[in-house]
């Protein structure tokens, strides 16, 4: 893409993935108008540094709202977009798998049409250059067993309201780049961790339940197995996907970094247990307690990304031991952050039992 091109707006960018590609995207030069609708994750301090920057705008919008979006597109003039607003966890799906619906998959076909409009309205030469992104994930394909990788050829087999929702934007996307030729690109990523990510995920979860000297609930005996990638990897990743992918293609996204959750819990005890003992001298691993399992909880996912790596160059660069230490030193260094959002509503309970 041309420099003189590099205007994007970025859905969610007020959310943990979204605001790390806010920063990323703004230091590789883009201009960027960040639409965003401000629900519990979606949180404008953690882009306080991104205030007054000349490239950079916010505008808060549901995706839903179609006059809304109508008018960044005519004002803004994207040469793309980059969608990443979505209700994500899984736990809060089983609870109000509506919103879910709602955000997910009508917001896209909303974004999509809005898109296509502004799109067949530009000259042949911009026109040529525009890019849709569709930021998705790997729950869509299912569970794994014991062995095997996700490619871009898995079938889909979505186990919960949020996978559901999320493969079907997915195939929202692809349908129109058929029916419309919409230059499409879709991404399909693994667990992502890292800075400014909301307090009910594993990781921060984890380290904010521990430093407080709460108990620290693992699903079921912990045996699920995740692959985990830091999400600066992952941005410099949608940024190489953006700039190099070829349209109507997917790209899938893994830092190749298999951990049973457990393992994840236990590693990042060890870590604070070095970093920032507990005052009566015990392990933080003392807190683990085994809660009942997730509905619907997937076993095992892992990512095959050897399509970027080898077709668009893009390897990650944070390996566990040094991401997972870098994530701990953030919070324990960014108390403020994270106390503004446990002061409102989250309380780091427990969601997505048994559903409603």
């Amino acid at each position: 893409m041309s420099i003189l091109s590099k205007r994007v707006i970025l859905t969610g960018g007020a959310g943990f993935i979204g605001g790390n590609l806010v920063r990323h995207m703004l230091r590789a030069g883009y201009h960027v108008l960040n639409l965003d609708k401000l629900t519990y994750a979606g949180n404008l301090n953690s882009l306080a540094d991104c205030k007054g920057h000349p490239n950079y705008s916010f505008r808060q919008v549901d995706i839903c709202d179609v006059e809304a979006l109508a008018s960044a597109f005519q004002d803004f003039r994207p040469s793309a977009v980059m969608h990443l607003a979505a209700e994500s966890h899984v736990d809060r799906s089983i609870d109000s798998p509506d919103t879910f619906i709602r955000t997910n998959v009508l917001g896209t076909y909303q974004l999509l049409h809005q898109a296509r409009l502004y799109w067949s309205s530009l000259p042949e030469d911009q026109k040529s250059c525009f890019r849709f992104l569709h930021v998705s994930t790997d729950e869509v394909y299912g569970s794994l067993g014991g062995e095997g990788l996700f490619s871009e050829e898995s079938r889909y087999d979505p186990h919960s309201p949020y996978s559901a929702s999320k493969a079907s934007s997915d195939h929202l996307v692809r349908a129109w780049s058929s029916t419309y030729h919409l230059p499409v690109l879709i991404t399909n990523c693994s667990n992502n961790y890292g800075p400014y990510q909301f307090p009910e995920k594993l990781v921060p979860l984890v380290i904010l339940r521990a430093t407080r000297g709460e108990t620290i609930p693992v699903y079921g005996q912990g045996l699920n197995v995740r692959d985990w990638l830091h999400v600066s990897d992952h941005c410099f990743a949608l940024q190489t996907v953006l700039e190099h992918g070829e349209c109507g293609e997917t790209y899938n996204i893994g830092g190749n970094n298999e951990l049973k959750n457990i393992e994840v819990v236990q590693t990042l005890c060890d870590i604070l247990d070095r970093t920032y003992p507990a005052k009566n001298g015990e392990s933080y691993k003392s807190l683990i307690r085994f809660v009942q399992d997730r509905p619907g909880h997937d076993l095992r996912y892992a990512i095959d990304s050897s399509k970027i790596r080898t077709k668009l160059g893009w390897q990650p660069e944070w390996s566990l031991s040094s991401g997972f230490q870098q994530t701990v030193e953030w919070y324990l260094s960014n108390k403020s952050w994270w106390e503004s959002i446990l002061n409102g509503n989250y309380r780091l309970d427990r969601l997505g039992v048994g559903g409603k």
